[in-house]
């Protein structure tokens, strides 16, 4: 039987590895499985995500796979709790997004612990935990965030640092995992390496409050930042969250020296796009955030892609 390693180096070569195995001969069995799940996971992080989709591009192939499986697992869950999952909820009653979501933080820990789940992203996902040492007390905290998201619509500043360390640094940290999988580090390195993870990950999710204030409040009826009300939103409190996402980016880039060199890169490349939004959205007038998302366009996002290849850092 082929291990979970050899199968994620199998995909690396052959990143569309189903066509190039003959089905006439081999129809079915659990390497040609694993293929499939990692396409699917695959595809979500091309679908939903320009940004990371570009920085992944520069990760060695075999790591890129793991960052694809990872994702896709928070995109998912994110989509019950915010997206396609309520949608349907207003279409049929009979879909309960908070019973879709306990199904699958479920099936997330049985998959984990016995390596195989049919549904081909959670199964996806479980090969790379299982092979880089993801461990159920860090997933737990990120599904404890996406229940938050179901039940909670105004925080203050204990539930907010909680959210914010579920759903994106917790994120962060699966990341690290697998990018220092097989590397040796002292003590002190890890514990950089760990802060840097929780910090570039808590800047992006900072960010992205930032960005859908409005429609968080409109659409959702949420107010993430604790205190901070689309109706009260004045250029003070912007510049306040701007500098505190600007130390989050501190400290963030003193652990890229230490990671190894293919994810440095793209962790670089995603922190400059990051950088660039966060400058984008201090130069933009409170009254004018709330009514319009602030992006980079994709010239200019393939433009940090360049410099980062070039060695450019934040």
């Amino acid at each position: 039987m082929i291990g979970h390693s050899s199968i994620l180096r199998f995909i690396s070569r052959y990143p569309e590895g189903v066509e190039k195995q003959d089905t006439t001969k081999v129809p079915t069995g659990l390497a040609l499985y694993n293929i499939a799940a990692h396409r699917a996971s695959r595809e979500v992080i091309y679908s939903y995500s320009t940004s990371f989709g570009l920085a992944t591009r520069i990760i060695s192939k075999e790591l890129r796979a793991h960052i694809e499986n990872i994702y896709a697992l928070v995109r998912v869950a994110d989509e019950i709790v915010d997206g396609s999952a309520a949608e349907a909820a207003a279409i049929e009653t009979a879909v309960d997004p908070g019973q879709l979501l306990a199904d699958f933080e479920n099936e997330t820990y049985l998959a984990m612990k016995r390596g195989f789940s049919t549904n081909l992203i959670i199964h996806s996902f479980a090969l790379t935990a299982r092979e880089v040492g993801i461990k159920k007390e860090i997933v737990e905290p990120f599904f404890f965030s996406m229940r938050q998201d179901l039940t909670e619509t105004i925080h203050d500043q204990a539930s907010f640092q909680r959210y914010v360390y579920g759903s994106a640094e917790v994120v962060g940290l699966m990341c690290l995992a697998a990018f220092v999988h097989g590397h040796k580090y002292s003590e002190h390195e890890k514990t950089t390496m760990v802060t840097g993870a929780r910090a570039l990950g808590a800047a992006f999710q900072k960010v992205n409050f930032l960005r859908d204030l409005a429609s968080d409040f409109e659409k959702l009826g949420r107010s993430y930042f604790p205190g901070v009300d689309v109706k009260t939103f004045n250029d003070d409190v912007k510049n306040a969250l701007v500098a505190d996402i600007e130390n989050d980016l501190r400290i963030s880039a003193l652990a890229l020296p230490l990671l190894p060199a293919s994810p440095r890169k793209a962790v670089t490349a995603a922190q400059l796009l990051f950088q660039e939004l966060n400058k984008k959205i201090a130069k933009t007038k409170a009254e004018e955030l709330i009514q319009a998302r602030i992006s980079v366009n994709n010239l200019r996002k393939l433009i940090l892609l360049a410099k980062t290849l070039l060695g450019a850092k934040p």
